[in-house]
């Protein structure tokens, strides 16, 4: 069995060198798991491509041969650090260019990002289910009914729903997107512009709880956002939401960013937030693990930004000794809490 690198911040020179931990192997050109023992994992932050202003014009439904990550497959990765600082300037301008300007068109590292591609990686590394969080504004974009859609049927995929705070029409919205399927609520204050502490959130999030949908949030500053989108996102704006709305499930996606200490002490003041680790650093990882109360901490890899292995990675490395915390982070806790069938 391979050595494991230092726990405090090991480095890899790509995503391939990954496999030189005992957990995964190349194969045809693939990161997967060397052993399904290791598994099943539940990935509770994911996306396909996104689009707005007009209809889909990437085929989401479409396999191709490679997905073009955002951090691209060749970039050296540390885990010591929080996850967007593995990102050279030009690999923000590019996903910012991907993001906004080629949303128009139909190329881009966009067209890569589709379900069959998704679940292609899921079968890789044993994610039995992926949540997938679209996020879309009050006019101009249906990323929801658009994911909803193409989701509907495929068993290994939980798929939530957005609903803007400034939607004409909120909760007949909401509705609509539950009928549909939705099984939870994405809120993206950087992306939609609406702070998670704005009035009109607290009737969104207070429908949410009504219905039994759990909130996932984008939670905290990465500082690559809009200044705007950065004071939006600011971790105790979020307090309010959870105080204010003892009813409804919350996650915090990312758990705080790089605000994660902060966002650590609202989980022993509330029994209604949870946590997932999306872009977290492994001692961020371990800390997190070590603190939180039970049941609380979920894996999630913020898919196509980052490679499934990397959050999973992280996971097994804080907990080579604590098998119980383990199979809770990757897999029981989050089928727990969205009624996914027992591991086993």
């Amino acid at each position: 069995m391979p050595k494991l690198p230092d726990l405090d911040a090991p480095k890899f020179s790509n995503l391939f060198d990954l496999a030189r931990l005992p957990y995964f192997e190349v194969k045809d050109a693939r990161l997967v798991l060397a052993d399904p023992k290791l598994g099943p994992s539940v990935d509770v932050h994911t996306h396909l491509g996104l689009s707005f202003v007009k209809k889909p014009t990437v085929d989401l439904s479409r396999e191709t041969p490679t997905t073009e990550l955002y951090l691209r497959a060749e970039k050296p990765i540390d885990f010591g650090v929080y996850m967007n600082k593995n990102y050279a300037d030009y690999d923000l301008h590019a996903i910012e260019r991907d993001m906004t300007r080629d949303v128009l068109g139909a190329g881009g590292m966009r067209a890569t990002h589709t379900l069959p591609n998704l679940m292609r990686d899921m079968a890789d590394l044993g994610v039995r289910r992926s949540v997938l969080l679209p996020i879309d504004f009050p006019f101009l974009s249906e990323n929801s009914e658009t994911w909803l859609d193409l989701s509907r049927g495929k068993e290994p995929i939980v798929c939530f729903g957005s609903v803007h705070p400034f939607k004409r029409n909120m909760e007949a919205h909401l509705d609509k997107l539950v009928a549909m399927g939705a099984r939870g609520l994405k809120y993206h204050p950087a992306v939609q512009m609406v702070g998670p502490d704005h009035d009109r959130a607290m009737r969104l999030f207070c429908m949410a709880g009504a219905r039994k949908l759990p909130v996932l949030f984008h939670c905290g500053p990465v500082d690559i956002e809009t200044k705007m989108g950065r004071r939006l996102s600011q971790v105790k704006r979020y307090e309010r939401a959870l105080a204010e709305n003892p009813g409804t499930t919350f996650v915090l996606g990312h758990s705080g960013a790089l605000q994660m200490e902060e966002a650590i002490t609202f989980a022993n003041k509330y029994p209604n937030v949870y946590y997932e680790i999306a872009s977290q650093s492994l001692p961020a990882v371990q800390r997190l693990i070590e603190v939180l109360p039970p049941g609380r901490l979920m894996v999630g890899s913020d898919w196509p930004f980052y490679h499934l292995a990397i959050p999973i990675a992280k996971v097994l490395l804080a907990t080579e000794k604590d098998d119980k915390a383990r199979k809770a982070v990757l897999y029981d806790n989050a089928a727990a809490l969205f009624g996914l069938p027992a591991r086993g």
